[in-house]
């Protein structure tokens, strides 16, 4: 490959979009806090099409089913995997606290602790209306409210339910349910315009984060922040790499055939920046419309693996920082409410540091003052939780799209395993 060839690809844009950046917040930090813009501007116009195409793939996932148990049959295999492996996540994030001890050593007294700087995400974790108002508020107020919320829940309930209501009225639904497959060709080939600009919302956002905290601010906390990186970098080799492994693809070479995703997320700290992207991929590897649209959107809330990890090692973090010992009932305790104080901020910004705080308030025993300790390395962290979850929700649309018998093999031949003769996973034959 030429240089020009080269310098043309995305991901190398993105890389060296990164270190510029990067350079950028550490030599000149005013100038990288003033390109904030840039990534926020980026990360606009993604979640300004994320919408329309979660609806258009979804609905065309669906009548092309042409049954509607199939949909719920798909929904409901996709829930019961992110079950599973989300609470994976969580012990894994609570073993790798008790066996690395990332907070021990600091002896911080509570009482010298301010807890002025984090009052606003207390806030939004003590007027958060619990898994009541989360359920809730995934239907919205109206059709037309959904999308102009932008939330990516009440998009998808009302774009199951057109869906269905397309596949329950049979053929006279067909011409509009090409007109909306039709209008998916078109919203992918804008997300193709918005990604050509990538390169320069990654600079923007990683200057910020450089050039507001600065790499020395990671200095006094490295072993947090090491410890979640190494911890979420065994999750997805060894729990995801066996799953992949387990249904024939290998998950590095997954990570390989989504890596300009993955940089994007990186130069963000935003997952939904690369979600279009990343619908489109999965379906070139073989994962059929329906199942990719059903999975990968749901699981933007429903599967958050990293945010799993991260909120049980925070935890136990603060407990050991402070000299704490919490009980094996207090970490049970924990670890149910987690399951669902992730899932119930997922549409809030700042979503992990609330739902953090909404977890330390059925653990009382660790005061919620104790999350000034890593507030100035949240940001950090947060690139790692993006880059879990994609990478997790990934995972998921392809297993249960061969748990479904919706994978073409020949299509995911770039990923899958040498020397795997048969699919693991048994599965039905797909007519294109």
């Amino acid at each position: 490959m030429t240089i020009r060839k080269l310098l043309g690809t995305l991901y190398v844009q993105v890389v060296i979009a990164i270190a510029c950046g990067v350079l950028i917040g550490h030599l000149w930090p005013d100038t990288g806090v003033g390109l904030k813009p840039l990534g926020d501007g980026f990360i606009k116009l993604i979640k300004m099409i994320i919408g329309p195409i979660i609806f258009c793939t979804v609905v065309s996932g669906i009548t092309s089913m042409h049954d509607v148990r199939q949909v719920g049959r798909v929904g409901g295999k996709a829930l019961l995997y992110f079950e599973v492996v989300s609470s994976i996540a969580l012990l894994v994030g609570l073993l790798a606290a008790h066996v690395l001890h990332p907070g021990s050593g600091f002896n911080v007294d509570v009482k010298t602790l301010d807890s002025a700087a984090i009052a606003g995400y207390v806030g939004a974790a003590q007027h958060s209306e619990g898994i009541t108002g989360f359920v809730l508020n995934i239907i919205p107020t109206t059709f037309f409210d959904a999308f102009a919320k932008g939330e990516i829940l009440p998009v998808l309930f009302v774009s199951v339910l057109f869906g269905l209501g397309l596949v329950m009225i049979g053929d006279k639904g067909r011409p509009l349910a090409s007109m909306i497959h039709q209008a998916s060709e078109v919203f992918f080939r804008i997300v193709a315009m918005i990604s050509r600009v990538a390169p320069i919302g990654a600079l923007g956002a990683i200057a910020f984060t450089i050039g507001k905290y600065g790499v020395g601010s990671l200095l006094p906390l490295l072993k947090l922040v090491g410890t979640f990186y190494l911890t979420a970098f065994i999750f997805v080799a060894c729990i995801l790499g066996s799953i992949a492994r387990y249904v024939g693809f290998s998950i590095f070479k997954l990570l390989a055939y989504i890596k300009a995703e993955l940089l994007i997320v990186l130069g963000t700290s935003s997952s939904e920046s690369a979600l279009p992207q990343l619908i489109q991929k999965l379906e070139r590897l073989g994962a059929s419309k329906g199942v990719v649209g059903i999975v990968v959107p749901t699981g933007y809330t429903f599967n958050l693996d990293g945010t799993n990890i991260y909120m049980t090692l925070a935890v136990l973090f603060m407990a050991q920082a402070t000299g704490i010992d919490l009980s094996l009932e207090q970490q049970l305790t924990l670890l149910l409410v987690a399951m669902l104080t992730s899932k119930g901020a997922g549409a809030v910004v700042g979503a992990g540091f609330v739902a953090l705080a909404a977890s330390l308030a059925v653990v009382p025993t660790v005061p919620v003052a104790a999350m000034v300790l890593i507030l100035g390395v949240d940001r950090f962290m947060a690139e790692c939780r993006s880059l879990t979850n994609i990478i997790g929700n990934a995972v998921a649309a392809l297993v249960v799209a061969a748990w479904e018998g919706e994978l073409d093999r020949e299509k995911m031949a770039p990923i899958a395993l040498k020397g795997r003769r048969r699919p693991v996973v048994s599965e039905k034959v797909r007519v294109e």
